[in-house]
């Protein structure tokens, strides 16, 4: 008898450890998230599976073209996959069809079709000390902080940084950034 309580104890504190263990990688350190739509083609698209790395912006700064997750504020459970383009601190605008930082435009390799709708862009947008201007690289096709119910981002909205594409599995790999 002692031998079966010892054994189903060993169990329990077993399964104790796995799940306080995956609950603290879930919440500090990585999250799987799921691409909805197209507002990412050609980087990614729907239907993609991602690890986000929550660990990196508690030592650095997010960078400009990070590809990051932050929830979707009138709707609990949706997050949004963008890429930053504003750094606080910035201007960012678009005129015709194209992004300018602080005046100059923005020299880019993805979502290079013109952008249609400059949405809330087309006049100048200051970011603040922790804002950041988010687009996504399918331009014509993305809510993002060109619009107001997304606005711009702050820092403490991220959630994390995309890190590695899991499923398709003919496309898992590390996520390029730029």
């Amino acid at each position: 008898m002692k031998g079966i309580i010892k054994e189903l104890f060993g169990w329990i504190l077993f399964i104790v450890i796995v799940v306080a263990a995956s609950y603290l990688v879930v919440t500090f350190m990585g999250q799987r998230t799921q691409v909805s739509g197209e507002s990412m083609e050609t980087t990614l698209s729907d239907g993609d599976h991602l690890i986000v790395d929550k660990i990196t912006y508690r030592f650095r700064d997010p960078k400009r073209y990070d590809i990051v997750v932050f929830p979707y504020r009138y709707e609990e459970n949706t997050y949004y996959i963008k890429r930053i383009i504003g750094l606080p601190g910035e201007t960012v605008q678009i005129v015709d069809g194209y992004v300018y930082i602080n005046g100059v435009q923005l020299d880019e390799h993805y979502g290079n079709a013109l952008i249609m709708a400059p949405g809330q862009a087309a006049q100048p947008i200051r970011l603040g000390e922790d804002e950041y201007f988010v687009l996504g690289d399918n331009r014509n096709n993305s809510q993002d902080s060109r619009s107001a119910n997304v606005g711009v981002i702050h820092r403490d909205e991220l959630l994390g940084r995309a890190w590695i594409r899991i499923w398709p599995i003919d496309k898992f790999g590390v996520i390029k950034h730029e």
